[in-house]
């Protein structure tokens, strides 16, 4: 079982880190909020260490790092046959021109060493190549083991010294593995990196799993399972790999998700025809009722301030999204477009809102801003279904479907992720069908 800790930031050496000598444009930047971005060119020498092992680490480490750049749309890491410098002599100080004279904009040099306590220790260093300026330096204490993880947290640090916000690269997602036919398909809750390493499953498949959650402060998952026909919400520990259900409620329960303390869960429950929006408070188990009408109200979301609440509802004849306070009160219908609108979900930025619309045989993936404005589609399919927000609020994951066979009834999902500004799509690499994706925050 997969444990996150033992990772320790043993220094940090911002040798000039603050370019304030070098013209403003000068200073490398992305700005990624322009969309179809030129990427930039970034050389990465592999990372050596004292000996082979070491070695062997680190050009594993140069790997990952490199494709979590590339796969962000926003970097080239040029081919490593065409450096001139070679990287241990980068090590000890990178010849500027050199690397000029690849066309590479930035240089990133790392190095691996034991501790006498048998632990791992990575610098790294991030060179504005044109300016002859180092950009951020830092080294991690960790153990051997750890070493996938080391890679995304310095390329988390890259991706944020160079475009200013937060990187996702150290962070999970959750999602239902499919197998079998299109009327009997088996769902089991799975898990794995961003990048689909480290994949596992957490359920054996015996039970119908759907809409898994992640908390956004424990190492923890809600979701809902048929167990015995019987659909239940519950709790999975991913730690301990415990099970825990979180309530024996009357009818059907739907779309669990957790609220930003982590303190309640927040869902659909279906009572005599129609359904409405509920909280659960783990701590006491008391729940509230939020929405009280005839329609169906249903996939909540919170917002990341806890006082708003996103959901669906037919209440004014159509499949639409509407936002109320977190007491239930003010519900304000925010979609008025063509088409119908469902699955909404609160950017963790709290800026927009991430919708699935249905309109003349095509399902979309849009987004929104809580006040109904800005509506911007930003991908289509067959079926593409289930949007879900990387950390930091600037990628999208989602499932899409596709007809199979020929008579084209049956049928084949996966997952992917796309910029928020529509570029850059990606399929994961899945070792079965996936849906219903649920991006983690960035792992602590």
């Amino acid at each position: 079982m997969r444990k996150f800790y033992g990772i320790f930031l043993a220094a940090a050496m911002m040798l000039g880190m603050t370019l304030a000598a070098v013209p403003a444009q000068a200073e490398l930047r992305i700005d990624v909020t322009k969309g179809n971005v030129t990427p930039m060119p970034i050389a990465i020498p592999d990372f050596k260490g004292s000996n082979g092992a070491d070695n062997e680490m680190g050009a594993k480490m140069t790997q990952v790092i490199a494709a979590n750049l590339n796969r962000s749309g926003l970097f080239r890491t040029l081919d490593q046959r065409s450096f001139i410098q070679d990287s241990i002599a980068a090590q000890a100080g990178p010849r500027f021109g050199d690397w000029r004279a690849i066309n590479a904009q930035a240089l990133v040099t790392g190095v691996l060493s034991k501790t006498a306590e048998g632990k791992t220790r990575v610098e790294f260093r991030l060179w504005d190549v044109f300016s002859e300026q180092q950009m951020v330096g830092t080294a991690y204490m960790t153990t051997p083991e750890n070493w996938r993880r080391i890679a995304h947290i310095i390329s988390d640090a890259i991706y944020k010294r160079i475009t200013g916000e937060d990187g996702y690269f150290d962070s999970r997602i959750v999602y239902i593995s499919e197998t079998g036919p299109a009327n009997a398909r088996e769902k089991r809750l799975a898990i794995m990196d961003q990048d689909g390493a480290n994949h596992r499953y957490l359920t054996d498949g015996r039970a119908l799993v759907l809409t898994p959650r992640f908390s956004p402060t424990e190492q923890k998952i809600t979701y809902m399972a048929y167990y015995n026909n019987k659909p239940r919400v519950y709790v999975y520990n991913i730690d301990t790999g415990k099970q825990e259900v979180l309530g024996d409620f009357p009818g059907m329960t739907f779309a669990p998700r957790f609220s930003p303390d982590g303190r309640r869960v927040i869902m659909s429950l279906s009572k005599n025809g129609n359904s409405d929006i509920y909280t659960l408070d783990l701590g006491s188990r008391a729940v509230r009722q939020l929405t009280n009408d005839s329609s169906i109200n249903t996939s909540p979301s919170f917002a990341p301030d806890g006082r708003q609440v996103a959901f669906e509802s037919d209440r004014g004849g159509t499949q639409q999204i509407y936002v109320m306070n977190a007491d239930g009160s003010g519900a304000k219908r925010i979609t008025f477009g063509d088409g119908r609108y469902a699955n909404p979900v609160w950017s963790p930025r709290g800026d927009l809102i991430a919708f699935t619309k249905m309109l003349k045989g095509q399902f979309y993936i849009g987004v929104i801003r809580p006040d109904g404005s800005g509506e911007r589609l930003i991908t289509q399919a067959f079926h593409v279904e289930g949007p879900t927000w990387s950390p930091n609020g600037r990628v999208l994951s989602y499932f899409k479907e596709s007809p199979t066979g020929v008579r084209r009834t049956g049928r084949s999902a996966q997952v992917y992720t796309i910029d928020l500004t529509g570029y850059n799509e990606q399929r994961l690499p899945l070792p079965q069908d996936g849906s219903d994706p649920a991006w983690s925050p960035l792992n602590k």
